[in-house]
């Protein structure tokens, strides 16, 4: 059963929300301020994160930047700021959507089986991407799991930077080389799957269920995410 982290400082709107959720089938936390939010997605990470804005102790756009750094959590924006500045805040800092007060709670509902529907990972751009409990900054070149550094060299690190640019495509040996080892390399290709080896070894405490690094037997590699 899939869980939901309701933070809403207003008791009555909590209280509709999670009975309605709760029918639908989802289990449910409720938490009235930013600090509590934080313990609690740490202490149990949700499958998605109803949040407002105008919290106590930690408004939720700190919230949301926190959480996006290091996890891929869906958050759906619930707030009675409704200007387009914070519309853009929320959805720019990684928010999926973002509603307006007062809103129907069957719509509450049908919008957080939409954001489940979709795919896992998110991106703010170019620079940085998530999938599930990976985090990958291609600016800074870094890599977390878990919110822990991977170590990588800077060879697999490029192998994983150029897979992670194509999820669920598949990437040819040749194609490796050509971009990581450069046109000019003269080694085996099996420098490639001693590579792969060694990201799957890095990256072994990544849950199956967020993805993983496959073989396709004689075609190439993908990083499959779900």
């Amino acid at each position: 059963m899939k869980s939901i982290l309701i933070v809403e400082d207003e008791e009555a709107i909590s209280r509709v929300l999670s009975v309605y959720l709760k029918k639908a089938g989802f289990n449910v936390t409720r938490v009235p301020d930013g600090r509590m939010a934080l313990e609690a997605f740490e202490l149990s990470p949700p499958s998605l994160i109803l949040l407002d804005i105008m919290l106590p102790n930690m408004d939720g756009f700190e919230l949301l930047q926190l959480i996006r750094e290091k996890s891929s959590c869906p958050i759906i924006m619930l707030t009675a700021k409704d200007e387009i500045k914070d519309r853009l805040a929320g959805l720019d800092g990684g928010a999926d959507d973002y509603m307006s007060k007062p809103f129907i709670p069957e719509e509450v509902v049908a919008r957080v089986n939409a954001v489940l529907r979709r795919p896992s990972q998110w991106s703010d751009g170019s620079s940085k991407r998530h999938f599930g409990s990976l985090f990958i900054d291609y600016s800074a070149r870094s890599v977390l799991l878990n919110g822990a550094e991977v170590n990588l060299s800077p060879r697999d690190l490029s192998v994983l930077l150029f897979l992670a640019e194509r999820p669920n495509q598949i990437c040819r040996r040749d194609q490796l080389i050509e971009h990581v080892w450069e046109m000019d390399y003269e080694g085996s290709d099996r420098a490639v799957d001693l590579s792969i080896k060694r990201l799957r070894q890095a990256l072994s405490h990544w849950p199956a269920s967020e993805g993983e690094i496959r073989t396709l037997r004689g075609v190439g590699y993908q990083l499959w995410t779900t």
